[in-house]
């Protein structure tokens, strides 16, 4: 079955940088878009990248601070957070696919403050 593990996240100050990394097995990660999306305390979830054949795609609050990459020898997907705000503390998961259904895993906290 599609097993999806986050990890990479923490408490860190703003303007700071994370990476989170997904560990992905189950399914045939070379060929799946894959995607990243978070939920803040008290919210819905949210999209923030997607990785896909035909490229890269970023949530306008992201674009420009975030890189959603894979590796897919490894069958990981990375996301690396640079500029990080106290707005983008939320609880990150991965995702195998595109569609608000598609799996995701455990999450990882990022906790941005200072």
């Amino acid at each position: 079955q599609v097993q999806l593990v986050e990890s990479g996240g923490g408490l860190v100050q703003p303007g700071g940088s994370l990476r989170l990394s997904c560990a992905a097995s189950g399914f045939r990660f070379d060929t799946a878009s894959m995607a990243w999306v978070r939920q803040a305390p008290g919210k819905g979830l949210q999209w923030v990248a997607t990785i896909r054949h035909d490229g890269t795609f970023y949530h306008d609050s992201v674009r420009g601070r975030f890189t959603i990459a894979r590796d897919n020898a490894k069958n990981m997907l990375y996301l690396q957070m640079n500029g990080l705000q106290p707005e983008d503390t939320a609880l990150y998961y991965c995702q195998a696919g595109t569609l608000s259904d598609s799996p995701r895993g455990q999450g990882t906290q990022v906790t941005v403050s200072s």
